[in-house]
């Protein structure tokens, strides 16, 4: 099929409402939202508590959180395999090939990009915040939500990339979720599948449909910062 006519089908496809497309959309939009709502919190705190406490080994922490950004996800997908199937530790929870296993894969992909995010938009941090945080006698905890907050917009991007890896990864959701229609089939392996079977329009609109997505989350960070900008009397 020629690039035009593929490029034509696939808006057709999109506005024609096609059930089993957005079925693929709503499948990979839960599972990566659910990844990343799990993930988040306790990355982003472990994020704070490292970059603001001095410990043996820190070094090696942050160097280890800074090399798991490159960890192909393919690799991740097989280890989570392996964890998962029937002969695994984890084989019990029956969450290979459905929708629980693809969210797991998805929560350990983007521990690292929550964390490393963080831990560095905490680090250029002025250290005046926590300090004076500490000097009126704010508990450890409420110390960490003034820093956060301080630097939310390093957290919220953070968050946001965090986003774009987990929802354009196609090696995990493969191999823990099988690809299965209806159910586990996400953009990126449905892109994958119809490619190799030289069916380029489905393939095409859930491009535009991943590109969409994030342009739209984006361009929020950018308006949020802009409002942020302007009310400091920023340009």
């Amino acid at each position: 099929m020629p690039l035009l006519d593929a490029t034509l089908a696939a808006f057709g496809l999109l506005f024609a409402g096609d059930a089993a497309l957005w079925r693929i959309v709503w499948v990979s939009l839960k599972t990566s939202v659910a990844g990343l709502l799990l993930a988040a919190p306790p990355a982003v705190v472990l994020g704070y508590l490292v970059a603001s406490h001095r410990f043996r080994g820190r070094r090696l922490v942050i160097w280890l959180t800074q090399a798991s950004l490159s960890l192909p996800t393919v690799l991740i997908g097989l280890l989570l395999y392996l964890m998962l199937s029937r002969q695994g530790p984890l084989g019990s929870l029956h969450w290979l090939f459905s929708q629980s296993g693809i969210v797991a894969g998805q929560c350990l992909i983007a521990i690292p990009v929550l964390l490393a995010f963080t831990l560095a938009a905490v680090q250029a941090a002025d250290p005046r915040y926590a300090e004076t945080a500490i000097g009126h006698g704010a508990s450890p905890w409420r110390t960490m939500t003034t820093v956060l907050y301080e630097v939310r917009f390093g957290v919220m991007a953070a968050v946001i990339s965090g986003f774009g890896r987990v929802i354009s990864e196609v090696g995990c959701a493969l191999m823990v979720g099988g690809n299965i229609a209806g159910e586990t089939r996400t953009i990126t392996t449905a892109i994958a599948l119809e490619t190799s079977k030289g069916e380029f329009a489905q393939g095409i609109a859930l491009g535009i449909v991943l590109v969409a997505v994030a342009l739209a989350m984006n361009g929020a960070l950018m308006l949020v910062q802009g409002d942020a900008h302007s009310a400091r009397g920023r340009p």
